[in-house]
Order: structure tokens, then C-alpha cells, then sequence
């Protein structure tokens, strides 16, 4: 059972919330199964996150291809080659790690909801709009306390099961 004003756990017995003080009147707001918002919203979130990675990577591949053509025919300044090739890296190595952390929070990995908010806090501002839309979406499903109590729950079903 958890409290409605701060969703810390409570026993049925407590009248009042041992976090937040708040009185605890008739039936406490419980979390039943298969009906909390991470539950709901993780594996489209997974999805989301492979198909954006996918993307991703794609655009960086691009930009070393465009990189391997380009640098000998085009008379380019000294420093664009190798500016050129370290963004196409960094996009490549964003997208694996953003191919990760969909498939940890397919998976239920105990990481995997961590890596997907520092994703979603780079993607707010380096992949607008579609990014930003998708860490606005993961922030929402996974930032909030009771999101990572949920969360632990649905990580420690797995194990269990």
C-alpha cells in the first residue's frame, strides 16, 4: 500500500505516513498490478527508444560516408574531416547506447531506467523535436519517486520469476 500524497510505502495498519506525515483515511491508494504508469508505458518506451537509436545511427553512418566521399574531392578547411568524422562517431556511439537502453527497459534491467533518463536529458536538446518529444515522454513515464518504486518492483518480479 502506498500513501497518495508522497507514495511512500505504508502498512495497512498506519494512520498517518511515516514520510510525509499525511493522515491515511479509509482505503490507501494501492498499486495494483499491471496497472501502474511504468507498467503501462515501458515497453512502448523500449520500442520507442531501439527505433530512435536506429535512427540515430543511421544519421551517423551517413555523415562518415558522406565524410569518406567528400574529403578528397571538396577543397575543405584543414579542421571540417575530422569534425566530420568525430560527429559521426559520437552519433554512432549515442545510438548503441541508445539501442541499450531500449532493450534493458524491454528486458527489465535494473540500469537500464537510469541510462534512459540521461538519454532523455541529452535528447531534450540535441535531437529536436523528436528527441526532445521522446525525453519528454521518458521523463514523464520514469522520473518520478513512485516511477522508480515501480520500476524496482517490475526488476525484482523478473528475478523473482
Amino acid at each position: 500500500m502506498f500513501c497518495d500524497g508522497c507514495g511512500a510505502q505504508v502498512q495497512p495498519h498506519q494512520t498517518f505516513c511515516s514520510q510525509c506525515g499525511k493522515r491515511i483515511l479509509g482505503a490507501v491508494a494501492e498499486m495494483p498490478p499491471g496497472r501502474g504508469r511504468v507498467r503501462q508505458h515501458l515497453n512502448l518506451l523500449g520500442i520507442l527508444w531501439l527505433a530512435f537509436s536506429a535512427f540515430n545511427a543511421v544519421g551517423g553512418l551517413l555523415v562518415l560516408f558522406a565524410y569518406k566521399i567528400f574529403m578528397y574531392r571538396l577543397n575543405l578547411p584543414p579542421f571540417v574531416p575530422p569534425l566530420l568524422a568525430g560527429i559521426g562517431w559520437l552519433v554512432i556511439l549515442k545510438a548503441a547506447v541508445g539501442l541499450a537502453a531500449g532493450f534493458g527497459l524491454l528486458q527489465r534491467e535494473s540500469w537500464a531506467r537510469i541510462l534512459a533518463l540521461i538519454l532523455a536529458f541529452i535528447a531534450l536538446f540535441t535531437n529536436i523535436p523528436f528527441g526532445t518529444a521522446l525525453g519528454v515522454y521518458t521523463l514523464w513515464t520514469l522520473l518520478p519517486r513512485e516511477a522508480e518504486q515501480e520500476y524496482e518492483a517490475l526488476v525484482a518480479a523478473k528475478v523473482a520469476a
